[in-house]
């Protein structure tokens, strides 16, 4: 009750406090500063609406300033000192050396990688499949209702959900974990040969098929367009074929495993792929984000285009790859940075589940270990800098983006 009372007060004092500084910000700009009467009346009127907006902005600079900025060169400042015998001593970048040298760091850099590119895929992908196929079908509403619902759920929340679907009993108990609860019915036959060796060869080299066919299509073009343009397509290409490496060897160990039958798994123990369990739990929260936005640039799409191509005989598929993608293909990228900023800052999923270990260390929960397990400001300090540094061009990218289509 007591923390319900104090809520209510702080959102009651937070409005009074903008509603009152605006109000007397007014008062005083156009009566004592530059008062709307006497000669220059006309002169005052000008100055002050031009000194208007950054009066009104202030606070949020002022807060931004010192909340954000602040912080920034304070961590900076800290990533090149050690705390020793309580002083802080200039070190240069030995904490840098240090955690350059610690196999945390490249196991949660490596990971952080998979992490950017699973998640942002798989996420604006399904986003965008179900805001088409959603607004196809009557329910399509409530579809998307259950879909966004994730969302609405905190990143712990949501771990403490996807861990019971993980559990893991000892053989012969009753399994509570839905997934292992799964994985016992099969038992070697031809429909485990099916589901759990078959398809997933199929779908990894149906994968593979489509990133190859996308990287082709990168290589042809990679002589057009200028430098950032060719450097972005390199990247890209490079990404797709790691991408198809992965898939083939991943299709080539599923058809080799021996797999045990009739054994309760510890999924978040497996190396490898207990990331790749973790990742689901952020692609669970994230599609409704992507679906929403994606689904309103889709009913953006003119009818005239999809009217046109429907007389000149294109399918469905045909429209939705080649008419309507293209013409949301920068709602697309704005979504998919907008996860891979998230992705960047990942933290309460990896904690929550793994605490960081069976390799499963990520930058953001690496951080946290240095600077408040083993209490070294510095290290933790320069990982803190190693997330901004990734996170920053992500960053100005999408304020590029966002000036560029108001322009």
């Amino acid at each position: 009750m007591e923390q319900g009372l104090l809520a209510l007060f702080t959102i009651v004092i937070g409005v009074g406090g903008c509603v009152g500084y605006f109000w007397l910000a007014n008062i005083v700009l156009d009566t004592v500063v530059f008062p709307a009467h006497g000669p220059k009346a006309s002169r005052n009127i000008t100055r002050a609406n031009v000194v208007r907006p950054w009066l009104f902005l202030l606070p949020a600079v002022l807060a931004l300033g010192l909340y954000l900025a602040y912080p920034v060169f304070a961590t900076f400042w800290l990533s090149l000192n050690q705390n020793q015998a309580g002083e802080l001593v200039f070190v240069g970048l030995d904490n840098y050396r240090q955690m350059m040298g610690e196999a945390k760091f490249w196991e949660s850099l490596r990971n952080n990688m998979a992490w950017l590119i699973v998640v942002p895929a798989m996420s604006t992908a399904f986003g965008l499949f179900a805001a088409q196929l959603t607004d196809r079908i009557r329910w399509g509403n409530i579809a998307k209702s259950m879909i966004f619902m994730p969302m609405a759920i905190s990143f712990v929340g949501a771990s403490v959900i996807w861990k019971l679907i993980y559990d893991t009993r000892e053989a012969g108990q009753t399994q509570i974990g839905i997934l292992n609860a799964i994985w016992l019915q099969f038992e070697g036959g031809l429909g485990s040969v099916l589901a759990l060796k078959v398809v997933p060869v199929l779908v990894l080299l149906a994968f593979a098929g489509v990133v190859g066919w996308l990287v082709w299509g990168q290589v042809r073009a990679l002589s057009q367009g200028g430098l950032l343009g060719r450097a972005l397509r390199l990247i890209g290409v490079l990404v797709g074929v790691w991408l198809v490496y992965l898939a083939g060897s991943g299709a080539y160990g599923a058809a080799t495993a021996q797999l045990p039958y009739g054994t309760p798994q510890f999924w978040l123990q497996i190396p490898f792929w207990n990331n790749f369990f973790l990742m689901a739990v952020l692609v669970w929260l994230q599609t409704g984000f992507a679906m929403v936005i994606l689904s309103a640039a889709l009913r953006g799409v003119p009818e005239d285009t999809i009217e046109a191509a429907i007389i000149d005989g294109a399918n469905p598929f045909q429209i939705f790859f080649k008419i309507k993608v293209p013409q949301i293909m920068g709602t697309i990228v704005v979504v998919w940075t907008t996860i891979t900023i998230t992705v960047l800052k990942v933290f309460d999923i990896v904690r929550a589940m793994t605490g960081g270990q069976q390799e499963t260390q990520v930058l953001a929960n690496y951080m946290y270990d240095k600077l408040f397990v083993a209490v070294d400001w510095g290290v933790g300090s320069a990982s803190a800098m190693v997330i901004l540094l990734l996170v920053t061009p992500i960053l100005i990218w999408n304020v590029y983006n966002a000036r560029k289509e108001m322009r």
